[in-house]
Parts: structure tokens; C-alpha cells; sequence
């Protein structure tokens, strides 16, 4: 056990064995952060992810055998929940990563990223929050959400108060509950307490449904920026 305090569990599933021991040795280096398994497959990781029940599964999206989102899927439901799921992909344009997101993925992040990324990647998503680069907001969901059919419970902006869908825009935009909060002039409880709401009116489990909503209803387009 490192540390004192609370420590990440964390999966790392990724087909390159280069890249994966790679993620392996950085995430090892952290205090919070502990490798309980590898796999080189999404299959493996399935497995792997049972036995050692990880509190984060770190997955490509692309892998043999099984790809990432099956493998994604398969750890949600065998975990109920409680093993968060973070998504990498080399490519900003994946047409996977909506499907990924549908299937419970908790953020996303390109290969390229930095270390410093990738650490608050893995702290973000371990915490039961989303996280989605903003390459990847900009330029996968937008660019594939509108060609496909919702697979979310069919509701409309009109649902929402002001205030409400202007928090569900921010969230889309990437900004934290903080964050949201000093843009609103609000309080972090007052955030949460619209969230809630709107979470529960949408019928969302999480942010990265909300994201998937304010695309599809065009709150949040290509170009308007983050943050």
C-alpha cells in the first residue's frame, strides 16, 4: 500500500506491450496511484478486472480479441458501477468514441497526451467524474452524434430551467463543478444542486451523457470553445 491515504486502484489494458508497460511504470511513480493488473487484450481485461476489482480501468479502444468499448461494457456491469473506465484512443477522429461513451465510459483521452494530463485523467475519472479532452469534445461527438440515432430517453431543452441548461452547456464545454461555479457566480453546492435536477429529469447516469445531450441539441457546437 503507498502512502497514507486513499490509493487508485488501476487496470491498464492496451495491446502494445511498449505503450502499456509505459502507463504502467508512470502511474506507479504516483503515491495515489497503484497497477493491481495489465492485459494485453480487452478480453484479458474483463477478466483481469474481476479478479482484482481495479477502482479505474485504464483501456484502449482499439484491442483484440475484444475491442475496448465491449471490454468497457462488460467491466461496468461486472463491477456495478464501481470500477470507473477511462478511454484511450490514438486517433481524435475514433468512430468508436460515441459508442464508448453510450456504453459508460467516464472520459477519454488521445495517446499523445502529457503525463500531467494523463494523472488528472486518472484522478478525475477514479472519482466518479467525466472527462473528455477537449480535442475529443470538439471534433468525435459533434462529428457523430448527429448521423447516428440517441440511444438516450428522448426529452427536450424545454424540460430544463435557464439556469439549468445553461450548467448542462458548461458541463458539455468541459468546466468543472468549480469552475461552473465561479462563471455562474454561484455556489459549488448550488452547482451540484442543478446538476441533480437536471440529471434526474434527463433521466443521465453522468457527465458524459450530459455531454452527448448538449450536442444533440445543439447547445454546444464545433468552435465554440472550451471553457
Amino acid at each position: 500500500m503507498k502512502g497514507t491515504g486513499a490509493v487508485i486502484r488501476a487496470l491498464v489494458a492496451d495491446d502494445q506491450a511498449v505503450v502499456r508497460t509505459g502507463f504502467v511504470n508512470l502511474l506507479n511513480t504516483q503515491e495515489d496511484i497503484e497497477v493491481v493488473g495489465e492485459a494485453e487484450d480487452g478480453a484479458h481485461a474483463v477478466r483481469v478486472a474481476a479478479e482484482t476489482r481495479p477502482d479505474l480501468a485504464l483501456l484502449d479502444i482499439r484491442m483484440p480479441h475484444k475491442n475496448g468499448i465491449e471490454a468497457a461494457r462488460e467491466i461496468l456491469a461486472g463491477s456495478g458501477g464501481a470500477t470507473k473506465v477511462l478511454m484511450l484512443t490514438t486517433f481524435g477522429l475514433d468512430e468508436y468514441v460515441y459508442d464508448a461513451l453510450a456504453a459508460g465510459a467516464g472520459g477519454f483521452l488521445l495517446k499523445d497526451a502529457t503525463f500531467p494530463e494523463l494523472l488528472h485523467a486518472v484522478r478525475v475519472v477514479a472519482a466518479g467524474n467525466s472527462l473528455l479532452s477537449p480535442e475529443i469534445t470538439k471534433r468525435v461527438i459533434s462529428e457523430f452524434v448527429h448521423a447516428r440515432a440517441s440511444r438516450l430517453p428522448v426529452h427536450s431543452v424545454g424540460e430544463l430551467t435557464a439556469r439549468e441548461a445553461e450548467v448542462l452547456t458548461l458541463i458539455a464545454r468541459g468546466l468543472s463543478n468549480a469552475e461552473i461555479a465561479a462563471r455562474l457566480t454561484i455556489t459549488d453546492h448550488t452547482v451540484k444542486t442543478h446538476i441533480n435536477r437536471l440529471f434526474a429529469k434527463l433521466e443521465l447516469r453522468d457527465r458524459a451523457q450530459a455531454v452527448i445531450v448538449a450536442y444533440e441539441w445543439g447547445l454546444v457546437r464545433v468552435g465554440s470553445g472550451i471553457g
